[in-house]
């Protein structure tokens, strides 16, 4: 049985979809990416709601593959839409809404279904960490979820109200699935969760940093990603785990807004000013240190002033990347009711100056990066010898991230780079290529590496 995927949104529910297909894929299914493979047995759609644009995209991908889809089989809608849209209707008998709490049970429930069963979604089990370890079955990077909700409530999100409170998984229990990732051939580990600063594990009051820095201990050839992070939790204790030579230099820390006046309004509990003094502590021991961030633009009463504000912090601080979205009215969130809304045309506007700016700056970013050294973990392997060569003979292409997470293209001799993926390499960064607004690095292969 054939089951096709589809993931919206956060690497959180990237990890709950790599778990739900490593489930089925126990079972005996055959999981697939569905714009890989449309045609399948099952589906399983999981969804997005940060703004009115993921709704849409939610809905548009759900009617797309009723299109498509045979007649009989089920899809399964879940995730942070079906939490914020409960009087949503799919308009068919065969699609069915699983909210984020049971959403460990969709396998249950697909088997269920195809067994003739009729359940109702709101009878599954509830567990907001009841998912197996995922394996490489998507991606080659590994997923670890330490936490879900969020307590913070700043006035533009929606994600406390369909994520619920904040919760951490329990120490040993992340610890395990970390084991079971790298014993299952796992070289990079990405710590995910909607508020990972605020983990503190329920039982052994463990914080933060102290779950960082046993996962850097467990045995194995690895190395440790933290995805998102907010920037109000930034303690010299967690500044120093960057020093492990297993911790990759890079972070994404959601900024918002440059302007001070929007971080209160947006209910931050930072200024411009700590931020910076933030990145500037990471970037004082690892001076190439890489930092990606959002920005909200449009968000009420943002003035023009306000604006440039965000640019001239796009600018100073040199981010790698930026993504930007424009301010979304959010029912029930805090700022739903702000006076001062920005027009529509006014809000592209802005996205496509950040957009700019941020190109700029990725580009500034990745061309300091010319002329030193990077650690890549390959994702993708190409043969590029001549087809009549025989075996062994001409050059391997290698595509993957560096630690800095940045794209690096290499090439080597078939005798030097492994035909497989999932591999470290050391390499010297030679030059950049323009790929649309992702250059590339270029680089010449030194040696294999182990963490």
């Amino acid at each position: 049985m054939k089951v096709a995927f589809e993931t919206l949104g956060c690497k959180l529910n990237q990890y709950e979809t790599d778990s739900i297909a490593t489930t089925l894929s126990k079972r005996g299914w055959h999981p697939v990416a569905f714009q890989e493979d449309p045609r399948a047995d099952a589906y399983v759609i999981n969804t997005c709601t940060v703004t009115n644009k993921a709704d849409r995209k939610s809905r548009n991908v759900l009617y797309r593959i009723l299109r498509q889809a045979p007649p009989t089989a089920p899809v399964i809608l879940t995730g942070c839409f079906v939490e914020s849209s409960p009087d949503f209707s799919p308009g068919s008998d065969r699609v069915y809404l699983v909210d984020n709490s049971r959403k460990s049970s969709i396998p249950h429930l697909l088997e269920a279904h195809l067994a003739g069963e009729i359940l109702d979604p709101r009878e599954l089990a509830q567990d907001i960490f009841g998912f197996a370890t995922p394996e490489q079955l998507f991606h080659t990077r590994t997923n670890i979820k330490i936490q879900d909700g969020c307590d913070n409530f700043c006035s533009f999100c929606i994600i406390p109200f369909v994520r619920g409170p904040g919760a951490s998984r329990p120490a040993r229990a992340v610890l395990e699935e970390a084991r079971q990732a790298l014993d299952g051939g796992a070289r990079e580990l990405v710590l995910t969760g909607v508020n990972m600063s605020r983990y503190r594990c329920p039982r052994e009051e463990m914080p933060f940093p102290a779950l960082v820095r046993d996962l850097l201990e467990l045995p194995g050839s690895f190395r440790l990603r933290i995805s998102s992070l907010e920037p109000d939790q930034l303690t010299p204790d967690f500044l120093e785990l960057f020093a492990h030579p297993r911790m990759t230099p890079h972070l994404h820390l959601c900024l918002q807004s440059g302007s001070d006046r929007i971080l209160r309004a947006m209910n931050r509990t930072y200024t411009s000013e700590t931020y910076r003094r933030m990145i500037e502590g990471l970037r004082r021991e690892t001076p190439l240190f890489n930092v990606t961030t959002d920005i909200i633009v449009g968000f009420p009463g943002e003035t023009e002033k306000d604006f440039e504000e965000s640019l001239l912090a796009i600018r100073d601080i040199r981010f790698g990347h930026v993504h930007t979205f424009p301010f979304s009215v959010r029912r029930g969130t805090g700022a739903a009711g702000l006076a001062g809304p920005i027009s529509a045309a006014e809000k592209r506007r802005r996205s496509e100056a950040v957009l700019a700016t941020a190109a700029e700056a990725k580009r500034t970013y990745r061309s300091s990066l010319v002329g030193g050294g990077e650690i890549v973990l390959v994702e993708k392997v190409t043969p590029s010898g001549s087809p009549g060569d025989g075996p062994g003979s001409g050059d391997i292409r290698a595509e993957g991230l560096g630690a800095r997470y940045v794209p690096v293209r290499f090439s080597g001799e078939s005798s030097r780079i492994s035909p497989e993926p999932n591999r470290f390499y050391r390499v010297a960064l030679e030059g950049i290529e323009a790929a649309g607004d992702d250059p590339v690095l270029t680089a010449s292969l030194l040696d294999c590496y182990s963490p």
